[in-house]
């Protein structure tokens, strides 16, 4: 059941949205992270003045939001968002780990704009060889020894 201070916050999400929209910076996308009732982080979709294809209203309001608390989990936060997360970000919130994620438009109504990811979740499952964008196994001597030294490290923070 959602009430007052959540409409708020995403309204307050969907005028990011269209904020970055009306000044150019990229798609009609907004977020926010929220901490108890405070904002603690902001984002719009910044892709085309940042030419930076990961800079999704998610991503960058995780990135604001974790920069100001000091953190790279928002364990205690919430994350308001104007659409459905697309695939990379919605693997950016599993990373970040909140509470829960309140979207208004779906992934469906996203499509409909031409903001279209089912093919990147086609994709996941289709095997390395045959993907759009082919993933090829390179194996090299180093590597393994890198993860080796990480493991045994003993002063390493986990996430």
């Amino acid at each position: 059941m959602t009430g007052e201070r959540e409409r708020a916050f995403m309204q307050y999400a969907v005028a990011l949205s269209r904020k970055g929209m009306e000044s150019g910076e990229g798609g009609p996308f907004g977020a926010i992270v929220v901490r108890g009732d405070e904002i603690v982080g902001e984002g719009w979709n910044q892709v085309l003045s940042h030419t930076d294809p990961t800079a999704h209203a998610e991503v960058v309001a995780i990135r604001d939001a974790c920069k100001r608390l000091g953190t790279f989990q928002l364990h205690d936060c919430e994350i308001y968002t104007s659409c459905e997360p697309c695939p990379m970000c919605l693997g950016a919130i599993y990373w970040a780990r909140p509470l829960r994620v309140y979207f208004a438009n779906t992934k469906e109504d996203a499509a409909a704009i031409d903001f279209d990811d089912s093919f990147i979740y086609r994709e996941i499952n289709v095997s390395h060889e045959h993907k759009k964008i082919p993933l090829i196994g390179l194996k090299d001597p180093d590597a393994w020894p890198v993860f080796e030294q990480w493991k045994a490290k003993g002063n390493k923070t986990l996430y």
